[in-house]
């Protein structure tokens, strides 16, 4: 029922914006329109084979490895791993997510998922070769870098408090 009521709600802001745009102008609503679908054709195919090369990845990955080092059981030192692998992931969200949906179909522990989920969002080594060092004062982005530290940790133990997942 949940997914229901995102949806519902999703859609609902959806036609909040079309009624917006429609009050400017005709003109920006179908422009609008017209960019939400190309991007959302464009979309699907990488979420189509995410979610099943996800599927496929999830059969081939043995069990008993993924249990070992990311499992519930496997302490600080899954969390520490799960941190690092994060941050070398490259790639979006269809990448990131379904990596993580992998591993949590593979016997990885929540809290091991959650630190590689937020050190994939916050370090991403990619980005910071990419976009940070050559955009950004490189002083201000090590300092990013220094407070981003504990965040997988402090993801994953909150997590464990709050919900024990």
């Amino acid at each position: 029922m949940t997914g229901i009521a995102i949806d519902l709600l999703l859609w609902g802001f959806v036609a909040a914006l079309a009624v917006a745009a429609a009050m400017r102008s005709r003109g920006l609503m179908w422009d609008g329109l017209r960019d939400g679908v190309v991007d959302f054709l464009r979309l699907i195919p990488r979420l189509v084979f995410g979610v099943i090369g996800a599927g496929f990845l999830a059969e081939v990955l043995p069990q008993d490895l993924i249990v070992a080092w990311f499992g519930p059981d496997s302490g600080i030192l899954g969390l520490t791993i799960a941190t690092i692998v994060g941050a070398v992931t490259p790639g979006g969200p269809v990448v990131g997510f379904a990596i993580a949906a992998t591993a949590l179909k593979s016997g990885a522990g929540a809290p091991q998922v959650i630190a590689f989920v937020t050190a994939w969002s916050v370090y991403s080594l990619q980005r910071l070769v990419m976009w940070e060092f050559p955009v950004m004062d490189h002083q201000a982005v090590w300092v990013r870098i220094a407070v981003s530290l504990p965040l997988p940790f402090l993801a994953a133990a909150i997590a464990t408090l709050v919900g024990r997942p």
